[in-house]
Formats: structure tokens, sequence, C-alpha cells
């Protein structure tokens, strides 16, 4: 995790983000469900992800967009917030997978249509499990402390 703080006018984009690695267990999948309120059976009851086809329980939305936030604010900073976020299912991540968060930064750009104007940074995440599947891409804006 990054605790310093990026600033805005000296990042250089494109620029690739640090890779976010998450041990997903059985006992955090099913934690993440209730404390969401998600009480869908395949994010808790093994028999029920089976009859859909699944090897067993399985991430909610939720918690992958969560991840794909830390993968952004542990790179740009904890004054950093997360301001759009786009993300697709492609598959899933399972109990006992590992997570993968790979981003670039791609565009940087000044929104003067707010006062003070806001300084956003565009953001493409990839969430893959250990195999490298790809689970779930993302499009992030994150806006930036002002300095100064």
């Amino acid at each position: 995790m990054n605790l310093a703080e990026l600033d805005w006018n000296e990042i250089t984009v494109p620029v690739e983000l640090p890779e976010v690695i998450d041990e997903i267990s059985y006992q955090r999948v099913v934690e993440n469900a209730g404390a969401t309120w998600d009480y869908f059976p395949g994010h808790f009851d093994p028999v029920y992800a089976e009859s859909q086809g699944n090897p067993t329980i399985y991430l909610n939305t939720m918690h992958l967009a969560g991840f794909a936030d830390r993968v952004a604010t542990d790179w740009a900073g904890p004054s950093s917030r997360v301001v759009r976020r786009s993300l697709r299912l492609a598959g899933s991540i399972y109990a006992g997978d590992t997570m993968i968060g790979r981003g670039r930064a791609v565009a940087k750009r000044l929104d003067t249509s707010v006062d003070p104007p806001r300084r956003l940074l565009d953001l493409t995440i990839e969430v893959t499990n250990q195999h490298g599947v790809l689970c779930c891409p993302v499009e992030l804006t994150l806006q930036m402390p002002q300095r100064g």
C-alpha cells in the first residue's frame, strides 16, 4: 500500500500501476457477502454454486468493485477519490483463488466544469485469477487532491 500522495501535476500517462494480489479464502467470500447484505446463495452455499455449474462459491460484484478501487487508490494515495467506475463481469473469482489486479493510468484531464476544477485520472484495471483469466475489466476515474 502506498501512503504517499501522488502529485497530479507530475504524473505522465500512460503509467503502469503496481500489481495488487489478494488471496481469497472461503471465509472471506462468505464474510463479504454478509457484510454487503448480498444473500444470493452462490456467495455462501457451495451446493447451490455447484448447481449453477461453478466449482464452489464465488465473490460478489461489490467485492470486485472494492478491489478495483483498492488497486487505484493504493497507487494514488489516501486522498484520491473514485468518482466513476464501470465494470463488467467476465468471469468469477472463487474461494481458494488468488485475485490479481493490474492497472494503468491512460488519461489525465482537468475538469473545468466545476469550481475549483477537478484533477482527474482515467484508469483501466484488469482483475484476473491466478491462471490469468480475465474476470473483471474495469474503467475507473480518480479525482486527485489539489496541491498548493
